[in-house]
């Protein structure tokens, strides 16, 4: 159920789920085709893979993004294409260069989680001890710079920031990108895997938990995860951890700053919308986050998926609030360059509808060297020892997918 704009906030109704006839083997088979260099993206939803390029979007900080992604589509539709679509990522500076395509062939597949295959086990990773490991900053270092921001944010400063830290893996030979996504998109069905090209020679793939935002037909939905903790070891523990995190007032203030940035971004794109008022639990293969589902009707038909996502872009999840500090305070903070961490990647069509997955629990393949990123939100009741812990468990999505360990 939906309510007008200003009337009180209330949960959503539920609605029984259909799960579609799917022959097996229809989304399996697109993620076994993937091939570096082509773009591949598995929601809940759908399957998709990219391969070749007709058009490239440019990079011209004059003209919006979005604009920019609109041009291309129409003239690909012009060209004869009936249905182009645009996949790729953007980064997290709003001035960096996208990396957004339209591939020249696209397959389309239902969702890995309607595939009976989806289930069957991937090969088993590699022993540990192949790669050499080395991280920016460390842990340590991490966890100073949290400490050093929590004393501004206790001084009135800015309300939050998300710092992040990197895991630069370097192998012999180079990465099994396929094998890697394989195992990433069967981990977690339920979520947005991903692997398209970032730049010359580079690989941005990992499997995220969190859509920022959807739209299909006039409809939009947004996802927002804030507050976080690791799964437990058995189930006992991990039914704590959960429990603990629904009731953690540091994790659920943080998660309604969130909430409360996104309500604000899309409001005025929204004839009607709807928050829930507390949020809910998601689990990942790794951890527990604290979810609320926004959705809303659209008030003009010309407004795209990417439109939504650029107004959200970034949440106080990934970068804090106010953002202008809080993109001060990690500039001095993180000595590396975020580049498409915490940016989006998703898709969108000729007609507007589409969707963007904020770019977490992802690696950048370059060569031999794979680089993981890992963030935390720094609150004034955050402390360095824990974020610096909350990291960790998010660096084991991907650590698991490659057969290393920290």
């Amino acid at each position: 159920m939906t309510v007008p704009l200003h009337a009180p906030l209330s949960r959503p109704r539920e609605t029984p789920a259909v799960t579609p006839a799917v022959t097996p083997g229809e989304a399996t088979a697109l993620l076994d085709a993937y091939r570096p260099g082509d773009r591949f993206l598995a929601t809940p939803g759908r399957t998709l893979l990219g391969t070749g390029t007709a058009a490239e979007i440019p990079h011209d900080p004059a003209v919006p993004v979005g604009e920019r992604v609109r041009g291309a589509l129409d003239a690909r539709r012009a060209a004869g294409d009936p249905a182009p679509v645009v996949i790729g990522c953007l980064p997290f500076l709003p001035d960096a260069p996208p990396a957004l395509a339209v591939p020249a062939a696209l397959r389309r597949g239902p969702a890995l989680r309607h595939d009976p295959l989806t289930a069957l086990e991937p090969p088993a990773p590699t022993a540990p001890g192949g790669w050499d490991l080395h991280e920016v900053p460390s842990a340590a270092a991490y966890a100073r710079a949290v400490d050093a921001a929590v004393e501004r944010l206790r001084a009135g400063e800015f309300a939050k920031v998300v710092l992040a830290r990197t895991l630069e893996l370097t192998g012999r030979p180079a990465p099994e990108l396929p094998l890697m996504l394989g195992r990433l998109a069967r981990r977690d069905p339920h979520g947005y895997a991903f692997a398209v090209p970032s730049g010359p020679g580079r690989t941005l793939l990992g499997a995220s938990p969190e859509l920022l935002v959807a739209r299909q037909h006039g409809r939009l939905v947004a996802n927002p995860l804030a507050g976080s903790a690791p799964r437990g070891a058995d189930l006992a523990e991990d039914v704590r951890a959960a429990a603990a995190l629904l009731d953690s007032p540091k994790d659920l203030h943080e998660h309604a700053v969130v909430v409360d940035a996104v309500r604000e971004a899309l409001a005025p794109y929204c004839a009607r919308i709807d928050v829930p008022a507390r949020p809910t639990l998601v689990r990942t293969a790794t951890m527990w986050h604290l979810s609320t589902t926004v959705t809303g009707d659209l008030a003009s038909p010309a407004t795209t998926a990417l439109d939504l996502a650029q107004a959200l872009h970034p949440t106080p999840a990934v970068c804090g609030t106010p953002t202008a500090t809080a993109r001060e305070v990690i500039a001095a903070s993180e000595p590396f360059d975020r580049g498409a961490y915490t940016g989006m990647v998703g898709w969108q069509d000729a007609d507007g509808d589409g969707e963007w997955v904020v770019t977490l629990r992802c690696a950048e393949a370059e060569g031999d060297t794979l680089r993981l990123f890992a963030g935390a939100g720094v609150v004034a009741a955050s402390t360095g020892e824990a974020e610096a812990a909350e990291t960790a468990a998010k660096f084991r999505t991907f650590l698991d997918a490659v057969g290393a360990a920290l």
